[in-house]
């Protein structure tokens, strides 16, 4: 639920406000209704007439205005007839010397006293008018919508767990170090004598990094469930506004909500929002400094806020710890950090168990198969990949989830969603058949962790004709030369099935020569691979570990060195190309055989496909190449 600062009875605010307004509408039909006092009722007369009367030299004297002339009679024209006559004025220039030909003393009106009612509203209306407008933004600011005169008050959400929407650390799988490390700040705030009986002090500030759906936010619940404490919640880009100084004020009306619930927890999501390093600002005014002016305050209350008695516990969540600043990571504020890393195999399959039943499965389904062939796979990812098993089946109109629609699932999120649609001319669908018939060949006999599990030419996602899938069969976190080695020639195994059967290229290995040369970049200028340039690493380590900075730029280098790199890059590729050739050429007979079978059939998988692949033999020169 929102923050609410405001303790001023609803009720009573609005009744004065209605008294006001009742006051106000009263005045208004006094003034409507009754005669005004400050001005006599005088009848209107033609022009003509006026006129008349002067040329008779009945006109005394006389008042002009723009609005009407105001004239007195020297001889009431019968008895009881008013000596007092208006008229509307006309563009006459003549009429000053008529007057005074006919010694008509005449002057501008004076002015006129207003009423007192009149005085009244102008005294009244201009501040009740006021009144009324910061009662507006004053309701606006209620329940928790932010009005115009509530940008510096926090929009962070106290979460109080409850029987139902609580999470404990029984919900979140896959991340049991993570789990370990928090543990220790539950029992602080279940038990904090137990710690500073002995002096120890607990860390201000937790910081839990990692790459996204990793489970950092339900971590952070999880530790609020588990210690049963208020727990608020915001956003990082929630403190910067367009207003200078909104940041700060925010910050600051945030602890000061935060000490009133203690113990409780402060969740910052996307901490980078506000956190980034100040080195290398050169003063830059707006946004920039907005956000410096936010950082520092945050950086103050971290320092200031500790009690021993009611701990407030600042966690925070960011997918770029590299380009946060020093000053929020060191001792006394964000004392620790926790990586919250995507699971492994056993992490996999306990997160597959939590979220299988929220669904119906069939039975036989094995989910140890699932997380074995979902590697890489971040926690939200397996909840997704469950639900899409979900709708696929609840598409198919059947009652329960089986094992095809969980590799129907990993297969569209891996490779995108199948265009049927998509109709292949003959000699293009011949085309995709044999290029990825030349992927698995030369991808089944390549060491590694991985082995192909299916062949289609059914187009999927936004631009692939056909895919090939290879399924890891281990876990494995570490690459060997020849591993990489063996990863470009499977990438260029398609371009070399086209060669030798069509003797052409088409431009369906684009992405495969990418990501070819990608890797090979990486073993001479990351890895130090190269026999010839050494171990030495010749590329800048930049972007982010956890989001994907793309291409590391290349460090400043001689020409002489550029050239070496290009060669060495070059000559991986070569080598790689010139391995897959030999393979596809020594396996022709075979190549042509699953060609024309998914041709027919357009999908390969399962057993039949590992019988095919079975009689694929690796020959010498391939082995000589390597």
């Amino acid at each position: 639920m929102p923050i609410r600062k405001d303790d001023t009875p609803p009720n009573r605010r609005f009744g004065i406000v209605n008294l006001v307004l009742i006051g106000f509408g009263v005045l208004l039909l006094v003034s409507s209704f009754l005669p005004n006092q400050g001005m006599q009722q005088v009848p209107r007369v033609p022009y003509s007439l006026f006129v008349s009367q002067v040329d008779d030299g009945n006109v005394r004297r006389a008042y002009i205005t723009q609005e009407q002339i105001r004239y007195e009679l020297k001889e009431a024209p019968a008895e009881g007839a008013p000596s007092v006559l208006a008229t509307t004025p006309i563009f006459d220039m003549d009429l000053p010397k008529r007057l005074e030909e006919h010694g008509v003393e005449f002057a501008a009106a004076p002015p006129q006293k207003p009423s007192f009612i009149t005085t009244a509203l102008s005294w009244i209306v201009p501040p009740l008018i006021f009144i009324l407008v910061l009662q507006f933004f004053a309701r606006r600011s209620m329940g928790g919508a932010q009005g115009a005169l509530s940008f510096t008050k926090s929009k962070a959400k106290v979460y109080v767990p409850d029987e139902e929407s609580r999470v404990t650390f029984a919900d979140v799988a896959g991340v049991d170090e993570a789990k370990q490390e928090l543990t220790e700040i539950v029992d602080f705030l279940k038990t904090p004598e137990r710690y500073t009986a002995i002096g120890a002090r607990i860390p201000k500030g937790v910081l839990l990094v990692g790459p996204p759906g990793t489970g950092k936010t339900l971590l952070s619940k999880a530790v609020a469930g588990e210690a049963g404490v208020p727990f608020f919640i915001i956003s990082g880009s929630e403190f910067v506004e367009l207003f200078v100084g909104a940041g700060a004020a925010r910050v600051r009306d945030l602890f000061e909500e935060a000490k009133k619930k203690a113990p409780c927890i402060i969740f910052i999501d996307e901490l980078d929002a506000i956190g980034k390093s100040r080195a290398g600002s050169m003063g830059v005014v707006g946004g920039n400094d907005e956000r410096e002016q936010t950082l520092n305050q945050l950086l103050t209350e971290m320092d200031g806020f500790a009690a021993k008695d009611k701990p407030v516990i600042v966690l925070a969540a960011t997918n770029q710890p590299e380009t946060l600043d020093a000053a929020l990571l060191r001792p006394g504020r964000f004392d620790r950090q926790v990586l919250v890393d995507r699971p492994d195999l056993s992490g996999r399959k306990t997160i597959l168990d939590i979220y299988a039943r929220k669904v119906k499965l069939a039975p036989g389904v094995d989910l140890d198969k699932i997380a074995q062939a979902t590697s890489g796979f971040a926690g939200a990812d397996l909840a997704n990949l469950v639900n899409e098993g979900a709708l696929l089946a609840a598409r198919s109109k059947r009652t329960s989830v089986e094992q095809g629609d969980l590799n129907e699932a990993i297969e569209r999120v891996v490779a995108g969603l199948e265009k049927k649609s998509r109709v292949l001319q003959p000699d293009e669908k011949k085309v995709v058949a044999y290029h990825e018939v030349g992927h698995a060949i030369v991808g089944h006999l390549m060491p590694g962790g991985s082995k192909v599990a299916k062949i289609s030419i059914v187009p999927r996602g936004m631009a692939a004709l056909g895919y090939t899938l290879q399924l890891p069969t281990e876990e494995r976190f570490l690459n060997s030369k020849e591993d990489l080695e063996g990863q470009i020639a499977t990438l260029l195994g398609g371009r070399s099935a086209e060669e030798i059967v069509f003797g052409a290229v088409t431009t369906g290995a684009a992405n495969d020569l990418q990501r070819a040369t990608d890797i090979a970049e990486q073993m001479v200028g990351t890895y130090g691979m190269s026999d010839v340039l050494g171990p030495l690493a010749y590329d800048k380590q930049g972007g982010s570990r956890f989001l994907g900075g793309g291409n590391n730029p290349r460090r400043v280098v001689s020409d002489a060195t550029a050239q070496a790199i290009d060669k060495e890059v070059r000559t991986l590729v070569d080598r790689a190309h010139d391995r897959a050739l030999s393979i596809l050429n020594h396996n022709r007979e075979l190549l042509e055989s699953i060609s024309q079978q998914i041709l027919e059939k357009e999908v390969i998988e399962g057993d039949d496909l590992k019988d095919l692949l079975a009689s694929s033999v690796m020959p010498e020169e391939a082995v000589a190449i390597a």
